[in-house]
């Protein structure tokens, strides 16, 4: 598995698409597998509805959803692929977005998208090559910060608002909360100090980039890092505003004062027992700001079933089905994007929560890193920051470390 990981994406997909696998024989029932990594019942519940639905009109074709862990999904779903065991469609990750798309493994969807018109430039960027349309981004999410509104009550802590929602006094809330009532302050879900990429959603307060956007030079030893950076150090190690390494903490179990995730989690707060609310990322020193999730379908051109999984994929991304999955997964349709289509979907959230954090952090949002030969950098990323998580660490030295690490791989 070591040996595999390592191995660049693009270059397993390259191999998929020189040989390996190709369209079965039309005729007979067709069984299609499309991977995801979320297991949320949920979730699991509407994919099935639609595939449900879908077998009505097309009764010889069965679609299954295989969950796979998040930590390890692209790395498990190129091991697929490179043992001959391609899934028919993929859910692909923003981070291993630009090696599918480089790859040439995946199938052009730009005849299996009804209304095509209707998507977003900018949410379809990441998914296109050539003018077209290889992965269809059927989740773009932008994240916001979720917060248990009685645990800071009972700390004796108020949510700042306005002007006054800045990282500075999130922190300073968040560390008092933890200090108060013995939960812990904010969250970062699926960090873990493990996945860097989701600080993106507090580097990028302040201007910082993990490298340039024609993704040539590294920026982790630029001083907006430095100082997001020295600024995420102070929270954890000083004001024990977020959970230290090691520590765990589930905000929807109410565990936490604050999360910072994205509108997919909600469901997860259907029987809370707490006051709770959803709010924009605060602003950095750069100013307001927001970063985006995406999740895009890509059908795989050496599947057994390429054209019955592209057909699947025009089903399952038509205007009704979009506006199903919008309860969960921010659609790329623009005629969708407004707050009220998203309130039907999203019974849990108020229509100006939808607004401020979704609608808004779509309109003027960057997605969260990616880059060819992502699987690498990000590995090499993560090793290189582990110094960085502990007390007393020489934070611009182990950024210029970062950048040692990565250059050569940015350079390919």
């Amino acid at each position: 598995m070591k040996k595999i990981a390592s191995l660049s994406v693009l270059a397993l997909l390259g191999a998929l698409t020189a040989c390996g696998g190709g369209e079965a024989e039309a005729g007979g029932p067709v069984t299609l597998r499309m991977t995801t990594w979320s297991s949320n019942p949920a979730h699991v519940e509407l994919f099935n509805g639609i595939a449900a639905d879908y077998r009505k009109t097309n009764p010889d074709v069965t679609v299954t959803f295989e969950a796979l862990p998040l930590e390890n999904y692209t790395t498990t779903v190129t091991t697929q692929i490179a043992g001959g065991n391609p899934p028919d469609i993929a859910w692909i990750l923003e981070a291993a977005a630009p090696d599918f798309v480089a790859s040439g493994a995946l199938t052009p969807l730009d005849e299996s998208i009804e209304n095509a018109a209707d998507l977003s430039p900018a949410a379809t960027a990441l998914w296109r090559q050539d003018g077209k349309l290889m992965g269809y981004p059927f989740s773009t999410s932008p994240f916001g910060v979720f917060v248990n509104t009685d645990l800071l009550k009972q700390a004796g802590q108020t949510l700042p608002t306005g002007d006054r929602w800045t990282w500075e006094n999130a922190v300073a809330a968040a560390s008092a909360t933890a200090a108060k009532t013995g939960k812990q302050g904010l969250v970062v879900r699926d960090f873990d100090y493990k996945d860097w990429t989701n600080l993106a959603t507090v580097f990028r307060g302040w201007g910082a980039e993990a490298w340039s956007a024609d993704g040539k030079t590294c920026g982790f030893d630029q001083q907006p890092m430095i100082d997001a950076m020295t600024f995420l150090h102070k929270a954890i190690f000083t004001g024990k505003a977020l959970p230290a390494p090691g520590v765990a903490a589930d905000f929807f179990a109410g565990e936490s004062a604050m999360t910072i995730a994205q509108i997919s989690r909600a469901s997860l707060l259907k029987e809370a027992k707490f006051g709770w609310d959803l709010v924009p990322l605060p602003a950095g020193p750069s100013g307001e700001y927001s970063v985006i999730g995406q999740g895009g379908l890509g059908v795989l051109k050496k599947g057994e079933h390429a054209a019955a999984a592209a057909d699947f994929v025009k089903f399952f991304t038509s205007p009704p089905n979009s506006a199903k999955l919008a309860q969960f997964f921010p659609p790329p349709r623009q005629s969708q994007l407004t707050a009220d289509t998203l309130a039907k979907a999203n019974p849990l959230l108020k229509p100006e929560q939808l607004q401020d954090v979704v609608i808004d952090g779509i309109d003027g949002g960057v997605v969260k890193p990616s880059h060819t030969g992502n699987a690498e950098i990000s590995q090499a990323v993560r090793s290189a920051l582990d110094p960085l998580w502990k007390p007393g660490a020489d934070v611009p030295g182990v950024l210029r470390g970062v950048c040692t690490a990565i250059n050569p791989l940015l350079a390919k």
